[in-house]
């Protein structure tokens, strides 16, 4: 049986490939996915800067890109990263998830929510886009339409613990209390943390 290729063993399996040809974006790219994978976000972010500048189409470095700014916290760089995706590849519904989800973070609710509502369009398998367009539509303070689109995402993924936490603030702002109980005992149950906040406030509408 042959034995599984480790980290290092393919990182110099690309090497080899890029000594012979130093412009191989794929290769290039395939590095930055290992070493973002194992936390050296410098060396990953060279790897995909590289592999942008030697193909017109890497979109997905853009994404990858992304996301290590997410995880350093710089949100406006998260923000133009997925731009940049979309603008190459103007279907790739992850590339406006991640733009809705910046948008959201920065706190431009309208922005945020067409980004999301692109992002469902394309794909509307993708279950977080639902979850931050319920965020969306409450930091906007649009409590109807954010219990419309819970319940959508709640009968799509009727185990997505997210889903239903956000589906019961949700309910909270549009003073349904029993309802945002029942949802958020149903995220409880489904391993999601509510908020501790959010569990005070709602224990006094306990029955």
């Amino acid at each position: 049986m042959k034995e599984p290729e480790s980290s290092d063993d393919f990182i110099q399996r690309q090497k080899d490939i890029l000594a012979e040809n130093p412009e191989c974006a794929n290769s290039q790219y395939n590095i930055g996915v290992v070493l973002m994978r194992e936390g050296k976000l410098d060396e990953a972010i060279k790897a995909f800067e590289e592999a942008i500048a030697n193909s017109g189409r890497m979109f997905e470095a853009y994404v990858n890109l992304g996301y290590i700014y997410f995880k350093r916290g710089q949100i406006e760089k998260v923000l133009e990263a997925n731009e940049r995706a979309v603008g190459l590849e103007p279907r790739y519904a992850r590339g406006y998830a991640n733009i809705g989800f910046a948008y959201l973070q920065m706190g431009e609710s309208d922005n945020a929510i067409t980004a999301l509502k692109k992002a469902i369009e394309l794909n509307p398998d993708i279950v977080q886009a639902y979850a931050n367009l319920v965020s969306a539509y409450l930091q906007k303070g649009e409590a109807e339409k954010a219990v419309e689109t819970g319940e959508a995402l709640v009968e799509k993924a009727a185990d997505f613990g997210l889903g239903h936490n956000n589906l019961a603030n949700a309910y909270y702002a549009k003073g349904e209390y029993a309802k945002a109980i029942e949802h958020l005992d149903r995220a409880a149950a489904l391993g999601f943390d509510p908020h501790p906040d959010f569990i005070k406030i709602l224990k006094n509408y306990r029955v």
